[in-house]
C-alpha cells in the first residue's frame, strides 16, 4: 500500500481531488466532525479541560469556536485532545485497506504533525487565492476569523510545494482535475 497525502492552502481543494482518484480517503476533517457528533470519550476529555465551555454532548461547534477565540492558545490543546484519536482512526483506515495499492490523505496538518515518511507521495494542491476566498465564502458557516487563526499553525504553503512530489494546479473544474489527477497514477504507477 502507497500511500498518496494532499497538502495545500486551506479551501485549495484538497477534498474536492481526494476523491477524484478512485481509492480509499482519509479525509481527517470528517474523521473530527464524526467524533464531534458521536465520540463521548472525547466530548468528556474536551468537557474536563474546558467544564465552563463545554455543556451538551454532542460536541457543538459553536462552543469549540467560543474556546479557540477565547485564546489561541487553546486550539493547541484542543489539538494535544483531538490529534491522537485521530491517529488512531488512521491506523485502523490503514489496517483496513492494507491490501489496496494506493490510499489518499485528506490531512490538513499532514506535514505539520510530521505524518509523512520517505515513501510517501505528497502531492501540492496549488490554487488561485482569488478563486479560495470565492470558494470559501460560499460555504455554509465559513468563520473567516477561524480560517486566518489555522493558517497561523501550518507551513508555509510554499514549503508544502517544496516537500511535494508533484503539484496539481486546481482551477476547481472537474474534468481538468481529473486528467491530472490521471496523469499522476499513471506517473507513480510505473
Amino acid at each position: 500500500m502507497r500511500r498518496i497525502a494532499l497538502v495545500g492552502d486551506i479551501g485549495s481543494g484538497k477534498t474536492f481531488i481526494s476523491n477524484l482518484f478512485r481509492y480509499p480517503v482519509f479525509n481527517a476533517d470528517l474523521v473530527v466532525s464524526n467524533l464531534y457528533k458521536k465520540d463521548k470519550f472525547l466530548f468528556r476529555k474536551i468537557k474536563k479541560r474546558f467544564p465552563d465551555k463545554v455543556i451538551n454532548f454532542p460536541l457543538k461547534k459553536e462552543e469549540l469556536l467560543k474556546i479557540i477565540f477565547q485564546n489561541k492558545k487553546n486550539l493547541n490543546t484542543l489539538g494535544k485532545i483531538i490529534h491522537p484519536i485521530v491517529r488512531k482512526k488512521m491506523k485502523n483506515f490503514f489496517r483496513t485497506n492494507k491490501k489496496k495499492k494506493f490510499v489518499v490523505l485528506d490531512v490538513p496538518l499532514f506535514l505539520e504533525n510530521r505524518l509523512n515518511t520517505k515513501k510517501d507521495i505528497i502531492i501540492f494542491i496549488e490554487a488561485d487565492k482569488k478563486k479560495i476566498k470565492q470558494k470559501l465564502n460560499k460555504r455554509k458557516n465559513i468563520n473567516l476569523k477561524l480560517i486566518n487563526i489555522l493558517r497561523n499553525y501550518q507551513l508555509p504553503v510554499g514549503f508544502k510545494k517544496k516537500k511535494s512530489t508533484f503539484v496539481i494546479k486546481n482551477n476547481f473544474v472537474r474534468n481538468t482535475a481529473k486528467k491530472r489527477v490521471k496523469l499522476i497514477m499513471k506517473e507513480i504507477s510505473k
